[in-house]
């Protein structure tokens, strides 16, 4: 088992990524004058959403990548798991913010979406079959 440092690194580039979507949240909240939940706005229900649906499914994927890492995947399968899933996450806001039932949102976010639950679903079937012997 090794220390898992291209998944740190991404886990880097996540926590800035998080860290803009948090200061988005926070400008909405300050330019709305809304102190919990959205007030009722749209765009800052939309800012909020994107915040939270990045924490609901980074966090999970960078610990089972981690995991992958440390029981042997190679640096080059890390980064074909993880470049996709940062290119999507920076992208699923910018969805998130588009016109309701425009190519853009459909796109961006629908794309994001995609690509997450794919990355997911292959971090967990590659630690699977590391773990079984396989």
């Amino acid at each position: 088992m090794s220390y898992p440092s291209v998944t740190a690194f991404y886990a880097c580039l996540f926590g800035l990524v998080l860290a803009a979507l948090s200061i988005r949240v926070i400008a909405g909240r300050v330019q709305g004058g809304v102190i919990h939940g959205d007030g009722g706005q749209a765009v800052l229900q939309r800012c909020i959403r994107a915040h939270a649906n990045f924490v609901e499914y980074v966090p999970l994927v960078l610990g089972l990548a981690a995991l992958l890492e440390m029981h042997g995947a190679t640096a080059a399968t890390m980064h074909a798991l993880l470049a996709p899933l940062l290119v999507a996450r920076l992208a699923h806001p910018f969805g998130m913010q588009a016109p309701l039932n425009s190519k853009r949102q459909y796109g961006l976010r629908g794309g994001s979406v995609i690509v997450t639950l794919l990355v997911l679903v292959a971090v967990c079937v590659l630690l699977g079959v590391r773990l079984l012997g396989g």
